[in-house]
């Protein structure tokens, strides 16, 4: 089963040896490169924050079947999502990210094409439950 103070602790421990290397990085290059020196820092900030976030939900963990060692996989069973049966949604979503990834790549308009193609596949698909056959 995992702990989650050992695991708070080990984010703690590694936000604190990323923020040395922040430090002696930033005194190694004399604080003239500004990318590795913020990304070092954002780094040990993520880290330090994913250690707080686990000191917080500490007293609501709760163990499932899955954290048991002598859980079996029939208990484990069950819906894990409702899908939509046979939706085109998602395929024109793909395609939409594909163009948005191109777009990126030649030229403006052809992202803003993607992107409103993204926008259109996006609510069709949240919203494919409120009308026509899968209506409820």
């Amino acid at each position: 089963m995992p702990d989650v103070k050992i695991n708070a602790k080990l984010f703690a421990i590694l936000g604190t040896f990323f923020l040395l290397v922040a430090v002696v990085y930033a005194i190694w290059t004399r604080g003239t490169e500004w990318v590795g020196i913020p990304a070092l820092f954002a780094l040990a900030a993520m880290q330090y924050m994913i250690a707080y976030y686990l000191r917080l939900v500490d007293k609501e963990y709760k163990t499932g079947v899955d954290d048991q060692e002598d859980g079996e996989i029939a208990e484990y069973a069950g819906t894990y999502a409702r899908f939509a049966p046979w939706s085109w949604w998602p395929l024109g979503l793909g395609v939409s990210c594909a163009i948005l990834f191109i777009g990126v790549a030649v030229d403006w308009w052809i992202f803003i094409i993607g992107l409103f193609l993204g926008l259109f596949f996006v609510t069709g698909w949240v919203f494919e439950y409120s009308k026509g056959q899968h209506k409820h």
